[in-house]
């Protein structure tokens, strides 16, 4: 796996090259400082995954994952940051972050890094139980309902974004558990999304076109 790590902290870019290094798994392809910079390594190296820091002097780590994904729409990226902050949290979904972590977290990296090459994405539990909350006043519920899928399909994709078991969505939806597994398979074929994490991302940024990019 090839990546490509830019963080403007010298220490925390050491430490991410050694740690990802020494996996035996993933090959630095290249390091930078600035967005400015990340951006440059993607446009020259195009590595499987970005891991960007968000807080960097200049181009922000979330201006870079815009200008990037405006040049290459199935870019990879992973945003590392030490902030679990609202307004970067919906800043990276809705721009198409594949995943947010915090750099506390380092023995979530390889893994997260993974299952982002994989095509998966990677918010974490909390960071998901706080979506339906950010984004209640500006997407998602009540805004309108996807044209590709029935009133019955929209109806759970609502319940899986507001982060309902399977169990909780079949007693809402006076439904069996294993009719809610097949609604749910269904309507991630229909989407081409992975997961329920995708279908709720796909949720909140407002049906941007059905395919999570």
């Amino acid at each position: 796996m090839r990546i490509a790590v830019a963080d403007d902290d010298p220490m925390i870019l050491m430490a991410l090259e050694t740690i990802l290094g020494a996996s035996g798994e993933v090959e630095i392809c290249g390091s930078g400082n600035s967005g400015a910079r990340a951006v440059e390594l993607y446009r020259e190296l195009r590595p499987d995954v970005l891991l960007m820091d968000i807080r960097m002097e200049g181009m922000s780590g979330l201006e870079a994952l815009e200008t990037i994904l405006g040049e290459f729409p199935h870019a990879r990226i992973l945003l590392l940051t030490t902030f679990l902050d609202d307004e970067y949290i919906i800043r990276a979904i809705r721009g198409g972050a594949r995943g947010y972590l915090l750099k506390q977290d380092y023995a979530s990296i390889l893994p997260a890094l993974r299952a982002v090459e994989s095509g998966q994405t990677v918010f974490g539990s909390e960071i998901m139980g706080r979506i339906p909350d950010l984004f209640g006043q500006t997407a998602g519920r009540g805004e309108g309902k996807s044209p590709e899928l029935s009133d019955r399909e929209n109806e759970l994709v609502s319940l899986v974004a507001e982060g309902l078991s399977n169990r909780e969505i079949a007693g809402r939806m006076c439904l069996g558990e294993g009719t809610v597994r097949n609604y749910l398979s269904s309507v991630l074929d229909k989407l081409g999304l992975r997961d329920r994490t995708q279908l709720a991302v796909w949720y909140y940024r407002g049906f941007r076109g059905g395919e999570l990019r």
